[in-house]
């Protein structure tokens, strides 16, 4: 075999051992959580729980400003209480989550906050899928329920995973969480008299009642002015007949 042979056979079998190394590296480290969801009392059942949440910065020109959490089933909207966050940040419930948002956190800065959950669900695991969302308006989706393979900014990645134990003998769920009660107009009685109306109690219209009861000014004008011409009348007669006999 020539020299020329033995130097490209080497240099292949160079090229094949960098290649190999660089899969196995890349396979054995495992992929970085970008949102981190963790508990001190992870466990099923367990209640006023405190969860914090870690979402790192994968911009290096924009700060982070918003994170929407949408909720894993068991937990409720209205179960769950802000806790700390970002100084400016504030807190707002949704129908499947919350939104927490404010100033733009500085560049590069991961935007940490926690929430108390009235009761964590009997379950191994909670899923809290995530939008990240950046101050020059690029969002991170962190929502995929498995590996994900696609690593660009933007693109859906794994969500954040809560593991969970057991929960603890004897616990028992909570009953679910007050809601404000439906409100509806009470269907008025056969028997009951409407209510007055504003035009009703004016001064006018309970004048206007009042003369509905007897004869108006014009009826008594009328009446009086034939009172008089028949008063006339019998004086004009008694005068006539007066005259005659004489």
């Amino acid at each position: 075999m020539s020299r020329n042979t033995l130097s490209r056979t080497a240099r292949r079998l160079a090229v094949a051992t960098a290649a190999a190394t660089t899969a196995v590296l890349l396979t054995a480290v495992p992929a970085a959580a970008h949102v981190e969801v963790t508990s001190k009392t992870a466990q099923a059942l367990a209640q006023n729980v405190e969860l914090t949440f870690v979402a790192e910065s994968e911009s290096a020109s924009a700060g982070i400003t918003q994170l929407r959490i949408i909720l894993p089933k068991g937990i409720a909207p209205t179960d769950v209480v802000y806790g700390e966050g970002p100084k400016g940040w504030t807190f707002t419930a949704t129908n499947d989550g919350y939104v927490v948002k404010g100033p733009a956190v500085k560049v590069g800065e991961d935007a940490e906050h926690s929430v108390v959950v009235r009761q964590l669900p009997d379950a191994k695991e909670l899923v809290f899928k995530t939008l990240q969302t950046y101050g020059d308006g690029k969002v991170d989706r962190w929502i995929e329920l498995g590996e994900s393979e696609g690593e660009e900014h933007g693109h859906g990645n794994q969500a954040p995973v809560l593991k969970l134990k057991a929960a603890a003998p004897g616990a028992q769920s909570a009953a679910p969480s007050p809601s404000a009660p439906e409100t509806s107009a009470a269907p008025a009685s056969p028997s009951a008299s409407p209510s007055p109306s504003a035009e009703d109690a004016s001064p006018r219209a309970a004048a206007e009642k009042d003369d509905d009861g007897g004869l108006s000014a014009g009826a008594w004008t009328g009446i009086i002015a034939a009172l008089l011409a028949a008063a006339a009348a019998a004086v004009f007669l008694v005068r006539r007949r007066g005259g005659s006999q004489q």
